[in-house]
């Protein structure tokens, strides 16, 4: 349940400026607004399971998109019964859609690539809870490589040369001279990648599955002395969350989806650190970089 100071889950994942929503409990556009999530750049939204804490905001969020006049194409990736449950109620409400919405239903059976754009590829991997449930993998493509703008000048490199130079190809000048493609460019960041794990039980062979990835957010409902509640409801316990980390050994971990008893978070933050070090707590309007 949501509390004074913990909205239920939804997170953003901006890569390169393009916004991709996961999940959308009750709230998420209040969220979006306080901490300047801008509305329009949101075209993707991915729903891990059909559980209200994680996408009872939908409902508001696909009305205010109408309300803006929204036009462009929105691609929601979920579980087949959200689609009859979204035309219920926009039927009974009898509001004309004026944006398509194009669905991508998820299965639980293996893990599939569920979005392959220029920037990067999304993957779903089956989870173990009450209803069926996936995890999601933002992979960044490899980036094209950057042209050093005084090798251009230098060698007087013509537009279709620069593109064959940024594809990592070497150059061959009209004078015969070869120019080794090294001496013309230089790599950008490396790619970088992001996991969303939540809700679940404590799956170690998905961790071996998600190795090395950069940053990872895993669920911690509850604390250690409550492992035999969050077996029965098929959560994770904080010390859960870093064993998993500690398996597939991301840059950091970030635990989140607190049961609402917990009123304070420290204990839940010294029981993963005790096994993955460098864990924070996922906290309301917090940018994690990776």
């Amino acid at each position: 349940m949501p509390t004074s100071s913990r909205f239920t889950t939804s997170q953003v994942v901006n890569c390169n400026h393009h916004l991709y929503l996961i999940d959308c409990g009750e709230g998420t556009q209040i969220q979006l607004r306080k901490y300047k999530q801008k509305f329009s750049d949101i075209n993707h939204i991915f729903i891990s399971h059909l559980h209200g804490d994680h996408f009872y905001g939908l409902f508001g969020l696909l009305s205010s998109f109408n309300l803006f006049g929204r036009k462009q194409d929105l691609h929601i990736y979920s579980f087949p019964a959200l689609q009859s449950i979204i035309e219920s109620i926009f039927g009974f409400s009898k509001e004309k859609q004026l944006y398509k919405i194009v669905w991508h239903f998820l299965t639980n059976d293996r893990p599939r690539i569920i979005l392959d754009d220029k920037r990067l590829t999304v993957e779903s991997v089956p989870l173990v809870h009450r209803v069926e449930c996936c995890a999601f993998v933002f992979r960044e493509k490899e980036k094209p490589l950057n042209i050093n703008k005084e090798s251009i000048a230098e060698y007087s490199l013509s537009i279709s040369q620069i593109v064959k130079a940024k594809n990592g190809e070497d150059i061959v000048l009209d004078n015969g001279t070869t120019i080794l493609n090294h001496l013309l460019t230089h790599a950008l960041l490396p790619p970088e990648s992001y996991a969303f794990v939540t809700d679940t039980l404590y799956l170690p062979e998905v961790a071996g599955h998600l190795k090395n990835i950069g940053l990872l957010y895993h669920e911690a409902t509850f604390l250690e002395s409550e492992t035999e509640e969050a077996t029965a409801t098929k959560h994770c316990t904080a010390p859960q969350a870093a064993k998993f980390a500690q398996i597939c050994q991301p840059k950091k971990l970030i635990i989140g989806h607190f049961s609402s008893r917990y009123q304070d978070l420290e204990e839940h933050l010294l029981q993963a650190k005790s096994i993955f070090p460098n864990t924070v707590l996922g906290n309301e309007g917090e940018t994690y970089t990776v």
